[in-house]
């Protein structure tokens, strides 16, 4: 792993695999039966200049739990750059405050930029429609987690992707991750002029994947072992975008119908949130609340112990974990939603 993660690019099977084993490593104190003081310290810096609260809060919670602190800036109107400053300057000003620091910004490239300038880690919280490492990461690690509760393996797996997959820059990192593993089946199913990079698409198949492309969910997906739908990213697009774009029809939602008729019982359902769960969004649909197969909810909880180790493998201190544990004093419940299954 280098320096900085910035892209999946930067990431080979190895260092993958690497992060996946630490992650499982983290899982008794992310899951808050034991305390670690391993960054014990150190300070992050957390950069949102986009709007975001899983993210944000999950890195913050994440180097907490490894024992470091947080400092938090949000929104381009409380930072020097609404003042003029460039990348660089803040890159190398905050250098000298923190250990790690943590970016999301809303132009592509962005991210890269500012860790040009700084030997501090960096690590891309999501720069506009480019990529989200660490979701792409805690995504894997989810679809990992649950082939291995239902005994599957990941090679000759079929997976779906479908939503907004021009603009969603989860499945631009989740993609390019998938790829490096064992030939799979991948579908992919947007509305029209939200469709996959061919890019991504040339990507994948020169690496050995099955890649099929519709225009349309009617069909049997009986053999799909997992679902990946994702938000249709308004935010992000043009003016002539905005002025063209019909909305996207219930054809394309992702429900408990779907699921029932035209999947299977072992078929989990993924989504990087956050949903539109407002009426006639045709996001994910809430009628899958409680459904064991909804597996969104433990996608969010698995993002702490994969960002602690993202911070754990960049600051160098993944070997030491276990040498600093103890148990928590506080209560946990054994539920932590009325819903889950």
């Amino acid at each position: 792993m280098s320096q900085h993660l910035l892209t999946v690019d930067s990431l080979n099977r190895d260092s993958v695999d690497h992060l996946l084993r630490v992650a499982a490593r983290m899982e008794p104190i992310a899951s808050r039966r034991q305390v670690t003081r391993v960054l014990e310290g150190a300070v992050l810096g957390n950069l949102f200049f986009e709007a975001s609260t899983r993210t944000r809060v999950s890195f913050h919670a994440a180097f907490c739990r490894l024992g470091g602190s947080v400092c938090d800036t949000t929104g381009f109107t409380f930072s020097s750059m609404a003042k003029g400053e460039s990348l660089y300057d803040t890159s190398r000003v905050m250098s000298g405050y923190c250990d790690a620091i943590v970016m999301r910004h809303p132009d592509q490239g962005s991210v890269a930029e500012f860790a040009a300038a700084t030997n501090v880690p960096v690590i891309n919280g999501g720069d506009g429609p480019g990529e989200h490492p660490s979701q792409a990461l805690l995504d894997l690690y989810t679809i990992d987690k649950e082939f291995q509760r239902l005994d599957k393996s990941l090679g000759g797996a079929h997976i779906l992707l479908t939503g907004d997959l021009k603009y969603g820059r989860t499945v631009h990192s989740l993609i390019k991750l998938l790829s490096l593993y064992d030939p799979l089946r991948i579908t992919l199913v947007s509305p029209p002029g939200l469709e996959m990079p061919t890019s991504l698409i040339d990507l994948v198949t020169t690496r050995g994947h099955q890649v099929e492309v519709r225009d349309h969910l009617a069909a049997d997906f009986s053999d799909l072992d997992v679902v990946y739908t994702t938000r249709i990213q308004k935010e992000r697009f043009t003016e002539e975008m905005n002025e063209s774009f019909k909305g996207v029809s219930d054809d394309f939602m992702i429900n408990k119908a779907f699921l029932d008729q035209r999947c299977s019982d072992s078929t989990i359902v993924m989504h990087p949130l956050p949903r539109d769960s407002r009426a006639g969004a045709n996001d994910l649909n809430v009628d899958l609340n409680g459904d064991p197969r909804l597996a969104i909810f433990r996608q969010t909880d698995n993002g702490i112990p994969m960002r602690m180790a993202i911070f754990a493998t960049l600051l160098k201190v993944d070997e030491l974990i276990e040498k600093d544990m103890r148990p928590v004093p506080w209560f946990v419940p054994n539920q932590l939603g009325t819903l889950d299954r």
